[in-house]
């Protein structure tokens, strides 16, 4: 017996039976989307402060990079701005505290990490994207796609925090601070072991998935 393209599993969440009822669908993306920003808000409650650079060490990019790759694009990107979203009303902890000790609240959705919270939306859409395409079913391409996604969440952060901060985005051998060392560099390690053990999740996930079928 076959299975048509169209009713394989894009993505891993594509997996689980889906209700036949439109509106039961939509029901169903709404919770996967909610459940995936929260996923992203705990991740954040996950966190270093470092002193000299107001980014915080959190677990949130190992999340954004899973939800895109559960998820597919539309609905990975939405989860990251419902994450962003709401943390500006969210009465409790949301966002990862800043250095006053502030939890949630317009002034971290728009301040210094905004432009990580922007990353967030397009590494999940990115990875989303990819892993509809298959790139997530096999270390080698799993592992660039994170890889790539990261890299997007990189870039809008350093780029938005030069802009907050009135500083350079790359060094000028004056050693003034510049937004590479304050954004980044500090992060490496930390978000290369995130994406790699992202990029090792899925395929796994998928190598579980074909046995169960069989």
């Amino acid at each position: 017996m076959t299975t048509s393209a169209a009713s394989m599993p894009r993505t891993l969440i594509d997996v689980l039976p889906s209700p036949t009822h439109e509106v039961g669908r939509m029901a169903r993306d709404g919770v996967l989307v909610a459940g995936f920003a929260v996923l992203t808000a705990l991740s954040a409650q996950i966190k270093i402060d470092l002193g000299f650079t107001p980014v915080p060490i959190t677990g949130q990019t190992f999340a954004v990079l899973l939800a895109g790759a559960a998820l597919g694009w539309r609905r990975g990107a939405l989860s990251q701005a419902v994450y962003w979203l709401a943390g500006i009303f969210m009465p409790v902890a949301w966002y990862a505290k800043n250095s006053a000790g502030k939890a949630n609240g317009w002034s971290i959705a728009s301040g210094s990490t905004a432009g990580y919270f922007a990353g967030f939306i397009l590494a999940a859409a990115l990875v989303g994207y990819l892993a509809e395409r298959k790139q997530d079913r096999d270390l080698a391409t799993s592992v660039p796609a994170m890889l790539a996604g990261t890299a997007i969440i990189y870039a809008c952060g350093v780029l938005w925090l030069a802009h907050w901060l009135n500083i350079p985005v790359s060094p000028t051998g004056d050693g003034e601070p510049n937004a590479i060392s304050l954004g980044l560099t500090p992060f490496l390690v930390g978000d290369t072991v995130k994406l790699l053990l992202a990029g090792a999740l899925t395929p796994i996930a998928w190598q579980a998935v074909e046995r169960f079928e069989l």
